[in-house]
């Protein structure tokens, strides 16, 4: 489908649906996203138990073309799961998933946001510095409560 004289139809955000989770894993499966020891199905079924309004998908021609995880502590915010589909990235759709992020965040009083990227993933990492985001001085450390 196409908007006004040809051009593609617009992107809209909206939160995810569980019609969404096969799309979405697919996503994540094209963008490199998924790894063996986290299963998406049950972090996508773990994230509609808290904060389910805070998953964003981004649909184009009644397509998922991308995704932000988000979610608040009370301390910090968090984005997990940002991924626009291979096809579609340098679009502004992972900008404008980030800016609503953002806005929900903040709108819950957010003070800071946090985000985790790969090491080595240079391409991500200039994206989120031309959207001011800086590295923060910290380590992730992590501990596997629930084995996927």
């Amino acid at each position: 489908m196409t908007g006004a004289e040809g051009a593609p139809a617009a992107v809209r955000l909206r939160a995810f649906a569980a019609a969404d989770t096969s799309a979405v894993v697919a996503l994540w499966q094209a963008c490199g996203l998924v790894r063996p020891w986290n299963d998406p199905v049950k972090d996508i079924a773990r994230k509609q138990a808290v904060q389910p309004e805070m998953f964003l998908v981004a649909e184009q021609d009644c397509t998922v073309v991308g995704s932000a995880m988000v979610g608040y502590d009370g301390h910090r915010g968090w984005v997990y799961y940002l991924a626009v589909a291979p096809g579609r990235q340098r679009l502004s759709i992972g900008r404008r998933l980030m800016d609503e992020a953002e806005r929900m965040l903040l709108a819950r009083g957010c003070p800071k946001v946090n985000l985790l990227v790969r090491a080595g993933n240079t391409g991500v990492l200039e994206f989120y510095r031309r959207l001011g985001y800086v590295q923060d001085a910290s380590v992730s450390l992590g501990k596997r409560l629930i084995p996927d």
